[in-house]
C-alpha cells in the first residue's frame, strides 16, 4: 500500500495549488502529544475517534489488549534505534533475503538523514496510511531521529576568588608593618577616591550534543493521512493504533473525487501546516507513478509545492515483509488475509495468487481461504488484488 498521490507524475516544476474547500474528517492523536498541537476537526461518522475520544478507544489499545499510555516518543525513538542496530549488526549470507534488507535499511538511514540534515524537523511530516511500505518507512524515520543533534547553550558567571577565612587573618605584627608601609606611600602619592574591589564575571559558553532520543520536548511526529471514501475497518484501526503506538499526529482526510481528491487535501493540509516543506511517502519502485521516482522528488506543476522523500523507493515487496517479520513489527490484520495491497472496499480484494488449494475464489475472503501476504514473492504480483 502506497501513500504516494494517486495522479502524481516524477519531477517537474510544480505550482501551488488552492487550498481545498473542505476540513479534515478527524485527527488522530499522538499519545502524548501538547494540547497545542491538536488540529481542528470533526467528529468521524464511522464511529472513528477523533482527537476528544481516542484515548479511550479500543483502536488505541496495546498489542495485549490494555489501554496504558505507551512510552514516551523518546523512549520509542531509542528503542527502535537499538533495535535496527542490532539487525544491521546480525551476520547473513551475502546473498541472502534479510543481507539484502540490511543493505536496503542502511540506504533508507542514509535518505532520512539526508533530509533531516537539509530541513529542521519541524519542516518535515510523514503520509501515513498504514500500510506495510509506511510502516517500514516510520519505522525507520523514528529510529534515525535518534542521532538527530540538538545544541544548548549553557552561560556560566564566575565569581572572583574568595581567599579562605584563615588566609585573611594576619597576625598584628604584620598588620602593623603593612599599615606604616602604606602610610609611608600616601605621603609620597596624589590623594584618590578609594577603589571598590575588582570583580571579574568569566562567561563560559558550552555546547553540548544530544541525541533525538533524550530531546525531551520531541513528544509527537506530524502526518497526514489520506484515505479512501470506502476504508476497511481493520485499516481504520491500525492506523488508530499507529498513532497511538508510535506517537503520530495524525491530520486525517477523507477523499472523494472529485470533490476532495488527494491533490487538494494535500493542498489544504499544507495550507494548515505552513511550516511543513517536505513530506516522506511510501512510494515503492512498482506502485502505479513510481517507476521514474527518485529518492527525492518535486511535486509537479498544479501540485502544492513541497518536496517528496521517497525512503523506501527500491524495497522489493519480499524485503519489505521480510524486514516486518524480522523485527516483529504489529501490522495490519488484512494482510493475514490475503491482501497484498490496501485500497478501498470497493476496489481491494485478496491477491488471487494467494487463493489455496481446492479453494473457490468467490468463497469469501476470510483467513483460511488465503494464504497470509508475505508469502508472495513476486513484485508485479502485488497488485493482482486491486481493481
Amino acid at each position: 500500500m502506497s501513500s504516494e498521490p494517486a495522479t502524481s507524475q516524477p519531477n517537474g516544476t510544480c505550482a501551488s495549488a488552492a487550498a481545498a474547500p473542505h476540513t479534515p474528517t478527524a485527527s488522530y492523536p499522538a499519545a502524548a502529544a501538547a494540547d497545542g498541537a491538536e488540529q481542528q476537526a470533526t467528529p468521524e461518522v464511522n464511529n472513528i475517534p477523533s482527537k476528544t475520544d481516542a484515548a479511550t478507544s479500543k483502536d488505541n489499545a496495546n498489542d495485549d489488549g490494555s489501554t496504558t499510555a505507551p512510552p514516551p516518543l523518546t523512549t520509542t525513538i531509542a528503542a527502535l534505534h537499538d533495535q535496527i542496530q542490532r539487525f544491521l549488526a546480525e551476520s547473513h549470507p551475502a546473498d541472502s533475503l534479510l543481507a539484502a534488507v540490511q543493505k536496503q535499511t542502511r540506504v533508507t538511514l542514509d535518505v532520512f538523514a539526508a533530509a533531516l540534515d537539509s530541513f529542521p524537523l519541524e519542516n518535515l511530516s510523514l503520509s501515513y496510511n498504514g500500510g506495510k511500505d509506511c510502516l517500514v518507512m516510520l519505522v525507520l524515520f523514528l529510529a534515525s531521529l535518534h542521532n538527530l543533534p540538538t545544541t544548548t547553550t549553557t552561560t556560566t558567571s564566575r565569581q572572583p576568588h574568595q581567599p579562605h577565612q584563615e588566609q585573611q587573618q594576619q597576625t598584628q605584627t604584620t598588620q602593623a608593618q603593612s599599615q606604616q608601609q602604606s602610610q609611608q606611600q600616601s605621603q609620597n602619592q596624589t590623594d584618590a577616591p578609594p577603589q571598590p574591589p575588582t570583580t571579574t564575571t568569566t562567561t563560559t559558553t558550552t555546547t553540548t550534543t544530544t541525541t533525538g532520543s533524550n530531546n525531551k520536548s520531541l513528544t509527537s511526529i506530524p502526518a497526514i493521512y489520506a484515505l479512501p471514501p470506502d476504508p476497511f475497518p481493520e485499516v481504520e484501526e491500525f492506523v488508530a493504533w499507529s498513532a497511538r503506538h508510535y506517537h503520530l499526529d495524525i491530520v486525517k482526510y477523507t477523499t472523494d473525487p472529485p470533490r476532495a481528491t488527494i491533490r487538494s487535501v494535500f493542498a489544504d493540509y499544507l495550507a494548515q501546516h505552513p511550516a511543513v516543506r517536505a513530506i516522506f511517502v511510501g512510494t515503492r519502485r512498482t506502485d502505479p507513478h513510481g517507476a521514474r521516482l527518485t529518492h527525492q522528488d518535486y511535486t509537479d506543476s498544479g501540485w502544492p509545492q513541497f518536496l517528496r522523500y521517497h525512503p523506501v523507493i527500491e524495497w522489493h515487496y519480499t524485503e519489505i515483509w521480510a524486514f516486518i517479520r524480522h523485527l516483529g513489527l504489529h501490522y495490519c490484520s488484512l494482510y493475514d488475509q490475503g491482501y497484498t495491497s490496501l485500497g478501498g472496499t470497493a476496489d481491494t480484494r485478496p491477491n488471487p495468487k494467494l487463493l489455496r488449494p481446492g479453494t473457490e475464489a468467490d468463497a469469501g475472503a476470510d483467513q483460511s481461504r488465503y494464504r497470509p501476504a508475505y508469502e508472495l514473492t513476486e513484485d508485479l504480483e502485488e497488485r493482482l488484488g486491486r481493481n
